[in-house]
């Protein structure tokens, strides 16, 4: 009865989460209008914002787990960039244009994710550099974003529409993102379950397992709104999502619970993840995610699955 719970508890999570993101999208494309601001940004800035993950990461680093701790911020990253980014390009190919800035940012803010993990732990003051360095990326991602079209000029009039009143997008976000939670919650809550009938290790259950049950919803948030032609909103997820987790997260991880660092994520698990934004980066650099190019960030991310697996990582 308890696995048919579980399983129930995730297929039902799946289902919400995926209605909560057609309903989140609509909101956020009307904020946009609304604020005056790129659909991009606003993506970005609220649907990149997980407090599932930050609550896991700074729980669990608190509680001394370090594999959890570090995975909700290095395995939370290259699930979202492999996974999220690989499937939902392979089902719906995404076409948009990011300012270079913002992908040299993107390429860049896993790098500085090092300044917290080198020197066997992570410090205090690393974590506020972190932290610092989060909100200047937040404050360019706006900046460069002004008056930038992301969407050709085809895609442009087949997305525009009435201007709203304040009140409908405001209500569609925050049903959207309350749902989304909740929907969340359900799949988290089902996929915990199904992970506690397989006996893994802790290497592979902070960096692997545990990261893919937070973020499973993030497939559907990212290929949700590419199906509906908004790839401004999907780029802007994986990008702020990214941002959230290696700046954000990381900096909160090492400010407010400072966690010893295994030499092995230093030698493997920081390495992919800087190496699969960088090839994330080189595929947006052209203005396109292709199926080809999802499967390469699907077969890179099993790779590395396999490697931690192995017990060689």
């Amino acid at each position: 009865m308890g696995d048919a719970l579980a399983i129930g508890a995730f297929l039902l999570g799946v289902v919400v989460v995926v209605w909560s993101t057609e309903r989140l999208l609509s909101g956020l494309v009307g904020l946009a209008t609304l604020l005056r601001a790129a659909p991009f940004v606003i993506a970005g800035v609220f649907s990149g914002l997980e407090a599932e993950n930050i609550a896991v990461g700074v729980i669990a680093a608190r509680d001394r787990h370090v594999q959890i701790a570090l995975g909700t911020v290095l395995g939370g990253g290259s699930f979202v960039v492999c996974v999220a980014l690989g499937l939902g390009a392979l089902l719906f190919p995404l076409r948009v244009r990011v300012p270079r800035g913002v992908l040299v940012m993107f390429a860049a803010a896993p790098v500085l994710t090092g300044v917290a993990l080198l020197g066997g732990a992570t410090s205090r003051l690393a974590g506020g550099a972190l932290l610092v360095a989060f909100a200047a990326a937040i404050w360019y991602l706006v900046r460069a974003s002004r008056g930038y079209a992301f969407l050709d000029d085809e895609q442009i009039r087949e997305q525009a529409g009435q201007r709203p009143g304040w009140w409908r997008p405001v209500t569609v976000t925050v049903l959207g993102i309350a749902v989304l939670a909740l929907g969340a919650e359900l799949v988290n809550y089902g996929a915990d379950g199904i992970i506690r009938r397989f006996a893994f290790p802790a290497t592979v259950m902070g960096m692997v397992v545990t990261p893919a049950a937070v973020e499973a919803e993030e497939v559907v948030r990212q290929a949700v709104p590419s199906r509906h032609g908004r790839h401004d909103v999907a780029a802007g997820n994986v990008i702020g999502t990214l941002l959230y987790f290696v700046l954000f997260n990381m900096g909160l991880i090492a400010a407010v619970a400072p966690v010893p660092v295994p030499t092995r994520v230093i030698a493997v698990d920081w390495p992919f993840l800087v190496g699969a934004v960088w090839l994330a980066t080189i595929f947006l650099w052209r203005g396109r995610v292709a199926r080809w190019q999802g499967l390469v960030l699907l077969a890179a991310y099993a790779g590395y699955v396999a490697l931690v697996a192995s017990g060689l990582g």
